[in-house]
């Protein structure tokens, strides 16, 4: 979800507090609100020349105009006068939407379908976008009704002028599957720009990281356990130089007569994955692939979803629900990397 508050960040995080007094390098924390959750970016003996006070201005900037490029939340945002457009014909966008959107619809085609950026009337029919909660499931015509508005195939981009269209004119494009993975990485890059080579950049659960932790050692990243109501971890990894995402099932959601319905929609029958799959990791170079990649594989199942995972070269873990509890299912390049 998107927020309609700007990225605000914590006065005790502009101080730099050091975070672990036992390490053998200083760390120091940014922290605040975003996109409806929030951002952490954990830093390594930054060298001295750095302006931390210009750093979080930088950061909160960042965060701001992102959300007022993608957010569906901001009734001025760029995102929102597109979607608002009644028109079917050509709309001049900044090249920033389009790119956005571009890279996004090639995660669509890859996947055909299965991460779909026009899913946004079946969000919002479900009660999980800015139109406001549902506490009950749709009506199967009103799911028909929406679904004659969605599907990537409706959308176009030509970012040479830059432009994008709609077929039909209400077509409405939500681009939360990818934004806070995009951000995460807009953000690494600024503190690339910065030359900043020892970090961790995060934004409601998607991150990144560079370089090594504050005791020399790959960043510690746990994989939760797909668990309603409590939070323990299934693993953990030691990563570094990638970013990572993780799509599930069981933190946003409503129930209805004993039966959960998820946040994540499968944009091709209209209705939130029900399947044994509860959650999937993505490991990528980009954070944004990765994010937009777990939502897919996530909404393709237990079985489709390591197939297709395999076949695009993917680094990913899969927990499957069972009677046992959770089953692991990685990819070969997952095992690759050592992190089995």
């Amino acid at each position: 979800m998107h927020s309609r508050w700007p990225a605000i960040l914590v006065l005790a995080a502009l101080a730099f507090a050091g975070c672990n007094r036992n390490a053998r390098l200083p760390q120091y924390e940014l922290s605040g609100a975003t996109m409806g959750t929030t951002f952490n970016v954990k830093l390594v003996a930054p060298p001295e020349s750095l302006s931390r006070e210009v750093l979080g201005k930088e950061i909160a900037a960042t965060l701001d105009s992102l959300e007022q490029l993608t957010s569906t939340y901001i009734d001025d945002s760029e995102l929102s006068h597109f979607n608002a457009s009644r028109s079917t014909d050509w709309v001049n966008v900044s090249a920033d939407l389009c790119t956005v959107t571009e890279q996004a619809l090639e995660i669509s085609r890859s996947t055909s379908g299965a991460f779909d950026i026009t899913v946004g009337p079946l969000v919002n029919l479900w009660g999980f976008g800015p139109e406001g909660t549902a506490t009950e499931p749709p009506a199967q015509q009103q799911i028909d009704d929406a679904l004659t508005r969605v599907g990537y195939e409706r959308l176009q981009t030509r970012c040479t002028v830059p432009a994008m269209r709609k077929e039909p004119h209400d077509v409405y494009l939500d681009l939360s599957g990818w934004a806070k993975g995009y951000a995460v990485d807009q953000l690494a890059e600024l503190l690339n720009r910065h030359s900043l080579s020892d970090y961790l950049v995060e934004i409601g659960g998607e991150l990144r990281v560079r370089g090594h932790n504050a005791e020399g050692l790959g960043w510690a990243v746990a994989i939760e356990k797909p668990l309603y109501g409590e939070r323990s971890p299934q693993k953990i990894l030691r990563l570094t130089d990638v970013g990572v995402a993780t799509s599930g099932d069981y933190r946003n959601y409503f129930e209805y007569k004993g039966e959960r319905y998820s946040h994540t929609i499968d944009a091709r029958n209209g209705r939130p994955v029900s399947h044994a799959l509860a959650a999937v990791t993505v490991i990528a170079e980009s954070t944004a692939f990765a994010d937009a990649m777990a939502t897919a594989l996530l909404v393709m199942g237990p079985i489709s979803g390591p197939d297709m995972a395999e076949k695009l070269g993917i680094a990913g873990i899969f927990l499957v629900r069972g009677q046992a509890g959770f089953e692991e299912l990685t990819t070969t390049l997952f095992d690759r990397m050592g992190l089995r």
